[in-house]
């Protein structure tokens, strides 16, 4: 395997994501950020920031699958999400979740969750990108 994800003590353990991953692989994958856009670029869950996510990390599994990885290549997200506040953070788990059922993972590699004012198109309440390491 090409990535490990370890919590080292003297660090809190999140149960959304583990602290650390080390990768081992030789090729470095970045996949774009990716929106709530199916593949006719029709945003999926219009306001629904569950479902937003859910189709995000979709397309990641997508992208990954594409060239022959999957979400067991990845070694960092970045997750973009318009208005956040933690209020909003059920929301954001529920659509990790869905997706992680639906791909057969526990995508858990070390992660930033950052707020911001917008993204590119209005309907959009969230971007995710990710970092895959491939042998």
């Amino acid at each position: 395997m090409t990535i490990t994800l370890v919590n080292p003590g003297g660090l809190p353990e999140i149960d959304a994501y583990r602290q650390v991953s080390i990768a081992t692989g030789s090729r470095l994958v970045f996949v774009a950020g990716q929106v709530a856009w199916d593949a006719d670029g029709v945003t999926v869950g219009a306001g629904d920031l569950a479902a937003q996510v859910e189709q995000c990390y979709l397309n990641i599994g997508t992208a990954l699958a594409g060239i022959g990885a999957s979400f067991e290549h990845v070694a960092k997200l970045t997750v973009h999400v318009v208005d956040w506040n933690p209020a909003r953070m059920p929301l954001l788990m529920e659509g990790i979740a869905r997706a992680a059922a639906k791909l057969g993972v526990t995508p858990v590699p070390p992660a930033t969750l950052l707020g911001v004012a917008a993204l590119d198109v209005p309907d959009h309440l969230v971007e995710v990108e990710a970092i895959a390491v491939l042998d």
